[in-house]
């Protein structure tokens, strides 16, 4: 009897034992994608024509031993049940792990000593990938052998650099960018392939997943001015290409980790949830390859489907993913997730039932590490603004302030992108404030050490209004600046087809104030103008203030007004170089309001532009733009730049009493102004006529207020909890506030709202 209970207890500890085992192929590659792939290049042709590409791939690998196409290889063994992809995949690893080192050089040499970086990480993953397609057609010696050696030359560098005590050498502090993520999480999924044959890979494997949450929840630093990793509203501040890297190397392993923990419920990590909208939103859905936001170390060509398709193989689904997958062409970026490359192949879903627009609101501010982006509409070819104001380090460039305007299928005004590292042209134009559409003082920008140090004191984005056909948002570059500048402010107000940007500078010095533009087409000097044209697209660049262009090349004939410059840089492809302007203001000045108009136009040949006319008065600056019928007028106050400490900021302008910073009103050509049913108000807790009060807030506030068939509509901005009032002639059925219907209280005239929260 004793005998029997010694055999059955180890027969359960084996037992045990074996089922905490994983079941090979068990990691990306596994038995239920196959078979849907199976299924789906049946009655699909672009998917049977992707697997006859990579079986091609494949086939040309068994004349090689390359470990970098061991993808190919395991899956069309997988796919085929082929000896001859296994035997090569044996042989390949067989191979490998009698390399001395997997470690660069470059890294090797550096104190302490770098074992893992991006490319031994590349190696690890792929070396899971084989391993884990091949693992059953190995003898069990093959398999420790193997295992052995990938844990020496991969294993143990990636996880004891990047995770394992006593031997990390690296915190999230100093490399938790897309580095740890593709350092320590290539190296999880190498160990969940090895642990059946190593107990410390199962444990490493372990510890990689406990972290992971941790590298999301990154909250940045105030000693060396590190930001927080991930915005409130989704997104990373390193640029797309390298937040859409980070991120894909952490969803791969915890994809991986899912499938070899069937059953068992996933930590969470709230960051997910966002992310698919922070990739919407930063997209432009064009005619041809879809462009994307291209600030810092990116290209617009660049994009996340295969961020978006490893949530969405996790149950993290929404439409909007699907449309922005549809929206990708298959190879227009170097690294993307095609259907004619591996995970492409496995986990694109079936785009069949992708809406034609997303369901997304038009314009998203990123007010954590400063992005914004503002839009005409999700159709194809729109307009779209894109401003930023964050951080400066690493990946993310010194181009506080700056913007890019996408219109009819380009970035008419662009950045002028980035380059290979080790290249001078990085570090000396790429990266700094020349290659940015801003503002330079006395042929400065931001500080150079800030590429590597950072800026300590960051950029800001704020007050983002979208009313449609009038858009808000206010960047705050001072920070990045603060060396030179006290004020360095820049205002987008964007008006039916035209774009105001207002710039409220001040310097610690008298100087020269220079303003930069890249264009994205041939640009050409008319008169007071400059012209952008790419194909159908086309705007006009029209400064106002401080002063106008030179009318002619005789700028000595203008003595006061703006010159030009054209400067030669090089392009992004380093195969030539390409022209852009810089515009100077002559005087010496410590304090300027900049005033530029971009206008839209619809076709490059169109005739019909606003008109507009400078106009002055006592204390304040402004326009009157006329333009299809109707009449803005646009006031900036010249008080209420921070030149008055306790003293309010009263002017007045054409009979309108105000504190505003700035303000507008349109109306109907032939009307009064006291007739108009929009207004825009910047920073303003008051807006009078005579004794008729037309905005009162005890608080300043940014408004935008629209009177429509009979309803009021209003975005507010600027408090955390803000009450206010607004002039109508009679009781309206309904108001508006932020997109909520808010219940209509009406005395005198006023409209009161109370209690506004923004969310």
């Amino acid at each position: 009897m004793k005998r029997i209970y010694v055999c059955l207890l180890i027969f359960l500890c084996f037992a045990f034992v074996q089922a905490q085992k994983i079941k090979h192929p068990a990691l990306l590659y596994t038995p239920e994608r196959i078979q849907q792939v199976k299924q789906r290049i049946v009655n699909d042709l672009k998917m049977a024509e992707a697997w006859a590409s990579i079986k091609k791939t494949a086939d040309e690998q068994l004349q090689k031993k390359n470990l970098s196409k061991a993808d190919y290889l395991a899956l069309a063994y997988l796919m085929t049940d082929e000896k001859k992809y296994a035997d090569k995949l044996k042989e390949i690893l067989l191979d490998v792990i009698k390399e001395d080192t997997w470690g660069s050089e470059e890294m090797l040499a550096r104190i302490p000593v770098w074992r893992a970086d991006l490319g031994l990480a590349h190696k690890a993953y792929l070396s899971a990938i084989a391993y884990d397609a091949v693992y059953n057609d190995l003898s069990s010696s093959e398999r420790k052998e193997i295992a052995e050696g990938l844990k020496r030359l991969a294993l143990d560098p990636c996880l004891g650099d990047w995770v394992l005590e006593p031997a990390r050498i690296h915190s999230l502090n100093s490399m938790g960018h897309n580095w740890w993520t593709s350092c320590a999480c290539m190296g999880g999924i190498l160990a969940l392939s090895l642990q059946n044959e190593l107990p410390e890979a199962k444990q490493g494997a372990e510890v990689v997943y406990e972290a992971l949450p941790q590298w999301f929840d990154f909250a940045g630093d105030v000693l060396q001015q590190k930001p927080k990793s991930f915005d409130a509203d989704g997104g990373m501040y390193e640029s797309l290409n390298y937040a859409n890297f980070g991120i894909q190397e952490a969803l791969q392993f915890r994809l991986a980790w899912m499938n070899t923990h069937p059953g068992q419920k996933p930590v969470q990590i709230p960051q997910l949830d966002k992310l698919s909208d922070f990739f919407v939103h930063v997209c432009y859905p064009r005619t041809g390859i879809l462009y994307n936001m291209n600030f810092g170390d990116s290209h617009k060509n660049v994009t996340a489907e295969s961020t978006l398709m490893l949530l969405y193989a996790m149950g993290i689904r929404n439409d909007n993913m699907l449309w922005y997958m549809n929206q990708v062409e298959q190879g227009q970026h170097r690294d993307g997730y095609f259907i004619d490359r591996p995970m492409g192949f496995l986990y694109t879903p079936d785009l069949s039932k992708a809406p034609q627009l997303p369901e997304i609101k038009k314009s998203q501010l990123f007010a954590d590490f400063g992005w914004a982006t503002m839009r005409t509409s999700w159709e194809k070819d729109a307009t779209m603004l894109a401003v930023k104001s964050g951080h400066t380090w690493n990946h993310s460039h010194a181009d506080a302030n700056s913007f890019i305007i996408f219109h009819k299928g380009v970035d008419i005004i662009k950045d002028a992108g980035n380059c290979w590292y080790p290249n001078p042209s990085y570090r000396n134009y790429f990266f700094q404030s020349e290659a940015h559409n801003v503002v330079l003082f006395n042929g400065k920008g931001q500080s150079r050490e800030q590429q590597y140090h950072g800026s300590m004191l960051r950029g800001y984005l704020h007050y983002l209004l979208d009313a449609d056909n009038v858009k808000y948002v206010l960047a705050n570059g001072t920070g990045p600046y603060s060396d030179q500048f006290s004020r360095n402010f820049r205002h987008f107000l964007w008006i039916d087809d035209v774009i105001y940007m207002i710039d409220d500078l001040k310097t610690h010095d008298v100087g020269h104030f220079e303003w930069l533009w890249h264009p994205g087409g041939e640009a050409e000097k008319r008169g007071i103008d400059l012209n952008i044209t790419n194909g159908n697209s086309s705007v006009v660049v029209r400064l106002l203030y401080p002063r106008l262009l030179a009318k002619s090349d005789f700028v000595h004939d203008y003595p006061e007004d703006l010159y030009w410059e054209e400067v030669e840089a090089p392009t992004e492809d380093l195969k030539g170089t390409e022209t852009y302007y810089s515009f100077h203001l002559p005087a010496k000045v410590d304090r300027v309001k900049g005033l530029t108009a971009i206008i839209l136009k619809e076709t490059p040949d169109q005739k019909d532009l606003p008109y507009m006319e400078r106009r002055e008065g006592k204390d304040w600056i402004g326009l009157r733009i006329h333009y299809k019928g109707k009449i803005t007028d646009l006031y900036i106050n010249q008080l209420a730049d921070g030149r008055l400490m306790h003293s309010n900021s009263w002017i007045e302008a054409d009979g309108w009493f105000t504190d505003a910073y700035m303000f507008a009103v349109t109306y109907e050509a032939g009307m009064e102004p006291a007739g108009s049913k929009e207004h825009f108000i910047c920073y303003g807790s008051a807006l009078r006529r005579g004794d008729v009060s037309f905005f009162s807030s005890l608080a300043k506030l940014f408004v935008i207020q629209k009177e429509e068939n009979g309803r009021m509509k209003l975005w507010m901005d600027g408090q955390p909890k803000m009450n206010a009032g607004f002039r109508s002639e009679k009781r309206p059925k309904a108001v508006v506030v932020n997109g909520k219907v808010t219940p209509v209280v009406y005395e005198k005239g006023t409209v009161k709202v109370s209690g506004v929260v923004i969310e």
